[in-house]
């Protein structure tokens, strides 16, 4: 896939550095300062200047390593800001909890929105036992400004902190639930990334720290394929953005999640091979985000456009993850006027995403080993021990009847995802 496929907000911000000399200014001044309304000549602020993850940035920004800031209601900064942090995984076991059973309205299988993920968060006590606070209410949330407050930011050009200051800056606060010794200030995402934008937890940490005596905790909540992943986070210096560390993480279901080497296994044994389809060989290693696009898309129809520009992808990706689970029958793809990819769920992917927690695992791996491919490598990987080389899984690809895969080195690129894969269903085990 073409790298350059450029987006609506690609083609609006280049335009808009050519026309006001973006690259020039920052050169010269460090920083360039853009209006909401410079913006909307091209395209919707909203749509142009919120860039949740770094894969988001539009290619300008990418190729010249920059990030954008709020920094009123209506202005943005533009400079070589280090605006993102990646995520890490301090820990990888899963805590059971449980909703309570008199609660009708919350349904373990049915978490469609950053709103329902929290709310099952606060009733089935994960919130409680990962911020140590036993009686927890439920405090503000929404939009709301940021005041006045200056800090500091690294440079990726100066190698020095640069100065921002924000007045009265639109700030979104997820949910804040407040403790006898703590505000916790939450930012819920259900899509999966590899880094998010510091500013969507430093900006309400600055707001709050002026206005209660009590710590203020900052904490990000990703729900995905129902694990309830939780980070805290703690600015150092609260005058430094980048001076966050991770102090906490720690992973929680409100289901089912003991999967066995031998469900697997029978899975594999009883799975009836299909012939494949007449869509591209995956390439697409992380089978977690495989899921998450099915997650994306269980509300609601989406395009390629709104996917990529709302989730933690590109367009490359966006098309490398959609086929994947198209090639698995989760997903289909239809043309909207005959001319843009609409994505939605399949009469499968529907069912599959409805299931508990185990069964859903489990039709997961049915639809992934009821390819020839995979079910072989799987199947020796039991044998050995381990998942099999490069060497090995293309000599089984070779055997499969994929469609349209020819060169040796698309071979060895595809297998990747053989293996990728196999080794996601192998972390289910409980061990």
């Amino acid at each position: 896939m073409n790298k350059q496929i450029k987006s609506q907000n690609d083609k609006a911000w280049e335009a808009l550095f050519e026309k006001y000399h973006i690259l020039s200014h920052i050169e010269s001044d460090g920083k360039f300062t853009i209006s909401a309304s410079q913006i909307k000549e091209y395209r919707e602020p909203r749509l142009m200047a919120k860039f949740d993850h770094s894969i988001n940035l539009p290619q300008i920004f990418s190729k010249n390593h920059l990030a954008i800031l709020p920094i009123s209601r209506g202005d943005y900064v533009i400079s070589h800001f280090e605006a993102y942090q990646p995520f890490e995984v301090l820990d990888k076991s899963v805590t059971r909890a449980s909703l309570p059973s008199n609660l009708q309205s919350l349904d373990a299988n049915h978490i469609s929105s950053e709103t329902i993920a929290i709310n099952c968060a606060l009733a089935s006590g994960i919130l409680s036992d990962f911020l140590e606070e036993d009686e927890l209410h439920s405090t503000v949330s929404g939009r709301m400004g940021s005041g006045r407050f200056d800090f500091n930011i690294q440079n990726s050009h100066i190698k020095t902190p640069a100065p921002v200051s924000v007045n009265n800056s639109q700030i979104e606060i997820d949910a804040a639930f407040e403790g006898i010794h703590s505000l916790s200030l939450l930012e819920a995402k259900r899509d999966l990334s590899e880094d998010f934008l510091i500013r969507q937890l430093y900006y309400p940490y600055r707001v709050w720290l002026s206005r209660v005596t009590k710590k203020v905790r900052p904490v990000f909540l990703v729900y995905s394929n129902g694990i309830f992943s939780l980070y805290e986070y703690e600015f150092q210096n609260p005058d430094a953005y980048n001076s966050l560390i991770l102090v906490k993480h720690k992973n929680y279901s409100i289901e089912d999640t003991a999967i066995e080497l031998s469900d697997l296994q029978e899975t594999a044994l009883h799975c009836q091979i299909v012939s494949e389809p007449n869509v591209s060989f995956p390439q697409a290693n992380s089978f977690e985000r495989v899921i998450n696009i099915c997650e994306l898309l269980s509300t609601q129809d989406l395009s390629r456009e709104h996917v990529t520009e709302t989730y933690a992808f590109d367009i490359r990706q966006t098309n490398y993850y959609t086929d994947a689970a198209r090639y698995l029958g989760l997903l289909e793809k239809h043309y909207e006027d005959g001319r843009k990819p609409i994505y939605s769920l399949s009469a499968l992917g529907r069912r599959i995403m409805n299931s508990p927690y185990k069964q859903r695992q489990l039709a997961f791996c049915e639809a992934i080993l009821q390819h020839r491919a995979f079910n072989e490598t799987f199947r020796l990987c039991m044998e050995k021990g381990s998942i099999p080389d490069t060497t090995a899984i293309v000599a089984i690809m070779q055997n499969s009847n994929l469609y349209k895969v020819e060169s040796r080195s698309t071979y060895e690129r595809r297998a990747s995802t053989v293996s990728g894969w196999i080794n996601w269903m192998l972390k289910l085990i409980d061990e």
